[in-house]
């Protein structure tokens, strides 16, 4: 029996490195984005990850064709192809609104772009196409007797089957309800695998770009704030940016007191708290010094041995799986942090509570950084 991979071998071709060099993209006195340096190995799930206007549709757009960049260069497979129209780079795109002709076929939608160039074996690549994503059954259907998850496996077979050497994804499961799109998450994810293709996804969903992707870059202003696998990313963010966008982080203004034996003693609202010296992007002064809201334990008792700050909790929400506490420590402000729901009851609304971490869980940040970047409001 022969494995999906082995199937699609003449639908599509094998990835290709995308190189971005220098990058700009400037609109009259607005500048999307600025001086891009991006180079993703071939084979990678890359995700371009960050809000409304920092500019991840700008770059997807120069990479396809669809805008031509300031100044820079773009490669493909080390082929140059800025100056190349976007009909011929090796790159297809799918599209959040899927962009099927509601008036052909499953089967015809797949194979458009290859009778379009005239290739006598358009027919029974669409059909392997297909059957890439599983919908070989649904070829003779219209679009519109489709539901939302297939239509947007119908458009990733489309762009499949024209062999892209990069695979291009704006927002592709935006219009999907979050049980589908976390359905097709991981539907896109085994596809790239077995396909060995390179997918550039441009997404403002954390999760999702947590979820697929090999390597995330965090956009902000034009620029990437930090690049690398998901898991890096979350546990050692490297900007206030970073930490509070993926994910939520517990962000406070300290002093640092001194160092030994590879931590750092750092003086938060007269609390001692240590901070690894190889989690901390600055080692003296003042700093920001962060931990994630479920590193944190809550207790109507102190905790030897850890870092630990005390305060009243001022608002206690159930939701289900864990409930979420919200206290207020004086002279630091509002720490978040959250408990499995095991049957316990570790605090009221009201009650004085200690909030305690290992010191390994903490990160630190530059000192003149603001703690509320990147907080959606």
């Amino acid at each position: 029996m022969t494995t999906l991979a082995e199937r699609t071998t003449s639908t599509v071709s094998a990835g290709a490195d995308l190189h971005l060099s220098g990058i700009s993209k400037r609109f009259a006195s607005f500048s999307a984005v600025e001086d891009l340096e991006l180079l993703v190995p071939s084979g990678t799930f890359f995700a371009l990850l960050g809000p409304s206007g920092c500019g991840k549709s700008t770059t997807l757009r120069m990479i396809a064709g669809l805008e031509a960049p300031s100044e820079g260069s773009i490669s493909i497979g080390g082929q140059d192809v800025t100056a190349l129209p976007s009909h011929r780079r090796p790159v297809n795109t799918v599209f959040q609104s899927y962009a099927l002709f509601p008036h052909m076929s499953v089967l015809e939608n797949v194979a458009f772009g290859l009778k379009r160039k005239k290739d006598k074996q358009a027919m029974d690549k669409a059909k392997a196409g297909l059957e890439l994503v599983e919908l070989s059954h649904l070829a003779n259907r219209k679009p519109a007797q489709l539901s939302g998850g297939q239509q947007q496996r119908v458009a990733l077979a489309r762009a499949l089957v024209n062999r892209p050497q990069v695979l291009l994804l704006d927002e592709p499961l935006g219009a999907l309800d979050m049980k589908l799109r976390r359905q097709m998450q991981l539907e896109l994810k085994k596809i790239q695998t077995e396909v060995g293709l390179t997918f550039i996804h441009v997404t403002h969903d954390q999760e999702e770009a947590m979820t697929m992707a090999d390597v995330v870059a965090v956009m902000n202003g034009g620029r990437i704030e930090q690049m690398g696998p998901p898991r890096e990313l979350y546990e050692l963010p490297r900007t206030a940016f970073v930490a509070n966008f993926l994910g939520k982080s517990n962000l406070m203004r300290g002093t640092v007191t001194g160092e030994s034996e590879g931590m750092l003693s750092v003086n938060v609202a007269s609390h001692t708290i240590l901070l690894p010296v190889n989690r901390a992007v600055q080692t003296s002064g003042e700093v920001v010094l962060g931990v994630r809201p479920e590193k944190i334990t809550i207790d109507r008792v102190a905790v030897a041995g850890a870092n630990q700050l005390t305060g009243t909790v001022i608002d206690v929400s159930f939701t289900g799986t864990t409930t979420e506490y919200l206290v207020e420590v004086e002279q630091v402000g509002l720490i978040g942090t959250f408990s499995q729901n095991r049957g316990q009851q570790p605090a009221q609304e009201g009650d004085t509570v200690f909030l305690a971490w290992d010191a390994e869980h903490s990160f630190g940040l530059a000192g003149d950084e603001s703690v509320n970047a990147g907080v959606e409001s």
